[in-house]
């Protein structure tokens, strides 16, 4: 049944639709962009983490450790002095020494060029600096010289040199407490930029997060339920409901492919009717075969019938006419005027036409429907047959027939015999005013064996070559060449039924040449190829025979054997 096609579209997307590329490139740019945002963050937030770290650990930590090993270094100056001032030992003067020291001194350029620009450091460190060069100078350095000179400290001097050094280490506290303030500053804004940082670094995780889960959802919807969704309307058209119209809904790209695919469909509904409409057709066909068939079985039948008759009851009558007028013909031979003796050979003559007319009939009927089967063949042994047959005309015309080494094929003995026996007989009939030389040839071209008949008769003009095939046709008078024309036409069917073909070889301009194809034996059918003995093949004739240029005929003439002529126009 016909399957309807339908009309429109239903369920298709307005043309205001975003395709599904417009709208990941829409969404995976707001992606990039808010990506790139947080990537950017975090980088900006990366470098201040390491410039600040910078500025505590190479600045105020070094600083600190610094201010703390000066002010250690002016403790044991002071305990030195004093305790020279007691025991006036030069040993313990040592430390003393730090203060005129190249280090000493690189300290201090150490501190003003990390705690530089910054007022408070520079001012405290400068407060400190002069505290401790004060002591160094009032108190210190007199005090080592007034010993030396043997003179005892006094009580006085001494707290004066305290309250100097008392001064100094406040000068240190000061510096101190505004360096360690500035040094916890930096700490805490550092840790400020780390915690900052990892907040990007969370955020920014998060945010690549939701945005493949953004994505998948988007992909989902716009590509995996539009396809699944397209999947099912196919399933149903591919489960039979061929009637049922593709709907796809989605991107532009999915519609699209659901448009193509409803296309489809539309196509495979009309084929299915044109399929639908040509088994129809067929049906009709094989049901007018079947009633040709029946009538042509019904017809082979009459045929078969109509050989019957024409084998017995048509002959039996022609005998008797042929008896009569050859016995009218012997009884009163001369006793009747010549035109009366002639009328009887015409009846004669006629008479025996007719008997060799329905014999050739009745053998080209038979070919492909009374059949003795096929067999493996000699083809050798038919030549052999047929040249038997055909030799009272070769010694009559002084003929010379040659051949290759013939092979085996599979066929009908008495019909490959009647093929050989046909053109050679055409070949003697049909010769010039040199004595017929024949050759017969064979060449294994692949799965089939290619047979030739080559003589040196009168020949055959090109375009007869089709026309020397059909039945009954002629190509030169009754009297000139006695036949009836079904010689090659029964070559030809004989051939076919053989699976061959026969052809004339019109590039062949003396003499006459046809070729004929028969099937090889298939492998492991043990045929025979022919031996290829130099010493018995006979070579081919040397066609140097006049030709006449006069329209050619060609029949086989095999006597009174009652065998069948083949003569063609």
């Amino acid at each position: 049944m016909t399957t309807p096609v339908s009309s429109g579209r239903r369920g298709s997307n307005s043309s205001g639709t975003w395709s599904l590329r417009r709208r990941l490139a829409r969404f995976l740019s707001l992606i990039g962009v808010l990506v790139l945002a947080m990537v950017t963050v975090a980088i900006i937030l990366l470098f201040q983490v390491r410039t600040q770290q910078h500025v505590v650990t190479d600045r105020y930590f070094t600083a600190v450790n610094t201010s703390t090993q000066r002010f250690v270094a002016q403790v044991d100056a002071e305990t030195a002095v004093r305790g020279y001032a007691l025991s006036h030992d030069p040993v313990t003067l040592q430390p003393i020494g730090a203060f005129v020291s190249p280090s000493y001194r690189a300290q201090f350029n150490t501190l003003q060029r990390l705690l530089h620009g910054d007022v408070a450091t520079d001012d405290a460190l400068a407060n400190w600096q002069q505290r401790a060069e004060a002591w160094y100078t009032q108190w210190a350095l007199p005090s080592v010289v007034h010993v030396k000179a043997g003179h005892p400290l006094t009580a006085r001097a001494v707290l004066a040199g305290k309250a100097l050094f008392d001064a100094n280490r406040a000068g240190y506290a000061q510096f101190s407490d505004v360096l360690v303030a500035k040094r916890n500053a930096a700490t805490s804004a550092l840790e400020l930029r780390i915690d900052l940082l990892f907040a990007a670094v969370i955020v920014a995780a998060a945010g690549i997060a939701a945005a493949g889960g953004a994505l998948w959802l988007a992909l989902r919807s716009w590509v995996l339920q539009p396809i699944a969704g397209l999947g099912r309307e196919t399933r149903m058209v591919t489960s039979g409901a061929l009637d049922h119209e593709v709907i796809a809904r989605g991107a532009t790209e999915i519609t699209e492919l659901g448009t193509d695919v409803e296309a489809m469909r539309r196509e495979i509904v009309t084929q299915l009717a044109e399929v639908q409409r040509a088994q129809k057709e067929i049906e009709f066909a094989r049901l007018r075969l079947e009633e040709q068939a029946t009538d042509l079985e019904r017809s082979n039948r009459d045929l078969e019938q109509f050989a019957y008759v024409a084998s017995h009851d048509l002959q039996e009558p022609l005998r008797k006419v042929a008896s009569f007028c050859q016995m009218l013909e012997r009884r009163y031979a001369g006793q009747l005027d010549e035109r009366a003796d002639q009328y009887i050979a015409f009846a004669v003559d006629g008479a025996k036409r007719m008997q060799q007319l329905i014999n050739d009939l009745l053998a080209f009927s038979r070919v492909g429907r009374v059949t003795e089967g096929f067999h493996e063949v000699d083809l050798q042994v038919c030549l052999d047959t047929a040249l038997d047959n055909l030799s009272p005309t070769i010694e009559s015309s002084g003929g010379v027939v040659t051949a290759d080494p013939l092979p085996h094929v599979r066929g009908e003995r008495p019909l490959l015999i009647q093929v050989f026996q046909n053109l050679i007989g055409n070949a003697l009939k049909f010769r010039g005013e040199a004595a017929p030389r024949v050759h017969i040839g064979a060449t294994r071209n692949n799965g089939t064996w290619e047979f030739c008949c080559a003589d040196n008769g009168i020949g055959i003009e090109p375009q007869y070559a089709d026309r020397i095939f059909v039945i009954f046709q002629r190509l030169h008078g009754k009297d000139e060449f006695t036949g009836t024309g079904i010689g090659l036409a029964l070559c030809k069917r004989i051939v076919e039924h053989h699976e061959g073909q026969i052809w004339m070889d019109t590039s062949v301009t003396e003499g006459a040449t046809f070729r004929w194809t028969l099937p090889a034996l298939v492998a492991g059918s043990q045929e025979t190829e022919p031996a290829l003995d130099a010493g018995s093949q006979e070579t081919g004739p040397t066609l140097d025979a006049d030709v006449n240029g006069t329209a050619p005929a060609v029949e086989s003439t095999i006597g009174e054997t009652g065998a069948n002529d083949g003569e063609n126009t």
